[in-house]
């Protein structure tokens, strides 16, 4: 899709949506008309929540508090997403997590005189946000963490675009790479028919609040509700003053005998030493809490990640040795799974858990190598020579587009309640909304957030917040305005 010039965007229209990542893709098919009912004729499993649906099939009419205030003491919902992102999840996908009926419950019915004029505007060069963006160190073709169903948007399912490339069936349980679900969100607007709001290669700038709603001073517009969909992923936490001298030597070169040195305990640091050549050599400095959970690996079961798992058993036996000797951990060449023997690797490896980097220092006439001395957990100090680092101790969002009134309106008390990982007061992470959007997403009068800046980053739990903004902008077209309310509100 070409990006839209600027001067082809309309003067004014009614919502504005930044991002054009899945969250953004979702709410632009509903403001397209297509609008979500529950669907009476294929009850879902949970015997309550169908009888309180079935007096309220609209989804966009629904009382949420009223709809989700048994999840709490049902097994059958997680609590770790908001309600109302959990009750959109199951009606979409019931019994998801289990082996059970995963038949949506949802019908989406196409009613083009609801359409409400909108653009969604991201910065991104194709629709899919931060889905098609370069990965930087880590390669495009790891497993998503989710199965495909669980990425699939409205009207246009994974497993359709699949069938309409290969022409076969989509086998169950597959994780697609990277670079497949890039194709599949940059092809979504094209196949549902929302390709004409859906502007890419924008960079928004200053956002203030005007006297009939909202003032975008690049590009030149003006509109009467905003979205946020920017999301928390646009930007890796930048490395400590200490480490830049390493920032600037070149890209990983495979006939480099030294290592490189990653750092971070989750999946992208993970994913950094998976892509990696069969060849290189990786010292990995990560954290090891004791009394809590040391990384989100270990949730990865062998059978289903079987990459992740391998790569935590390997920072545990880096760990326990570190723990129980004294000593950092042997050099060990790579375990060997169905993963490493699928990719032919004999990667050697080299891992230090709760260690330090005290001191770096450039290579004497070498501008490719850097020596970096390492305090280890028992004080031990080592130094290694690297020729390359990735720092992946997390990825942060930012409102940097919002001018300074409307973000201090924007970020509110939960922007003091928690501290963002950035010194930027408009960079935020995953707890920086959590406590505004769990009382409603109205974050701000005629402002809303939905994606991943609600704290709830899985595409599957994004449905939510896109019913809710819908419902409100929809109510407003309808000439039945309401005003900003907790979740528990009819809508």
């Amino acid at each position: 899709m070409a990006s839209c010039p600027y001067s082809f965007l309309p003067s004014d229209t009614d919502t504005v949506i930044i991002g054009n990542g899945p969250s953004a893709l979702i709410l632009s098919y509903i403001l397209h008309g297509h609008l979500p009912y529950y669907d009476l004729d294929n009850p879902h499993p949970d015997p309550i929540l169908h009888a309180k649906l079935k007096n309220s099939s609209n989804l966009l009419r629904a009382d949420l508090y009223y709809l989700t205030e048994h999840f709490s003491s049902s097994s059958l919902y997680s609590d770790q997403a908001m309600p109302m992102n959990t009750l959109l999840d199951t009606l979409l996908r019931p019994n998801a997590d289990t082996t059970g009926d995963i038949r949506s419950r949802l019908r989406w019915v196409y009613q083009p005189h609801k359409a409400i004029p909108h653009l969604v505007l991201g910065n991104a060069n194709r629709p899919g946000g931060q889905w098609v963006d370069p990965p930087g160190a880590a390669g495009c073709n790891i497993g998503a963490l989710s199965y495909a169903e669980m990425l699939s948007l409205p009207g246009y399912t994974y497993a359709d675009h699949y069938r309409h490339i290969t022409g076969e069936q989509l086998a169950d349980f597959t994780r697609p790479t990277r670079t497949q679900v890039a194709g599949y969100f940059a092809s979504y607007p094209e196949a549902v028919g929302i390709r004409d709001s859906i502007h890419v290669s924008i960079h928004v700038k200053g956002i203030s609040r005007s006297s009939n709603g909202f003032k975008i001073s690049s590009p030149s517009l003006a509109c009467k509700y905003l979205v946020l969909a920017s999301g928390i992923f646009s930007d890796y936490v930048p490395p400590p003053a200490l480490l830049r001298p390493i920032t600037c030597l070149q890209s990983m070169d495979i006939t480099d005998p030294l290592p490189i040195l990653v750092i971070g305990s989750g999946f992208s640091a993970a994913d950094v030493i998976l892509s990696t050549s069969p060849y290189q050599k990786v010292v990995h400095l990560f954290r090891w809490p004791p009394d809590n959970r040391p990384s989100p690996l270990r949730a990865c079961h062998p059978s289903a990640y079987p990459e992740y798992a391998g790569m935590y058993r390997r920072m545990k036996l880096a760990a326990l040795q570190s723990g129980i000797n004294g000593v950092p951990s042997p050099v060990v060449t790579r375990e060997s799974n169905a993963f490493d023997n699928d990719r032919g690797r004999e990667m050697l490896y080299e891992g230090f858990s709760n260690a330090e980097i005290i001191d770096v220092r450039s290579e004497p006439n070498d501008g490719k190598h850097v020596s970096v001395t390492i305090r280890l957990a028992d004080r031990t100090i080592i130094r290694r020579s690297i020729t390359h680092l990735a720092y992946m101790t997390g990825r942060q969002g930012s409102l940097n587009f919002l001018a300074g009134d409307l973000l201090k309106e924007v970020m509110g008390v939960a922007g003091t309640a928690h501290k963002a990982i950035s010194t930027d007061k408009s960079s935020i992470s995953a707890k920086t909304m959590r406590s505004k959007a769990e009382n409603s997403l109205e974050v701000a009068p005629d402002v809303f957030i939905i994606g991943s800046l609600t704290g709830d980053s899985l595409v599957r739990f994004a449905y939510g917040g896109c019913v809710f903004a819908a419902s409100k902008i929809l109510r407003d077209a309808q000439g039945n305005k309401v005003p900003s309310e907790p979740m528990g509100v009819s809508l």
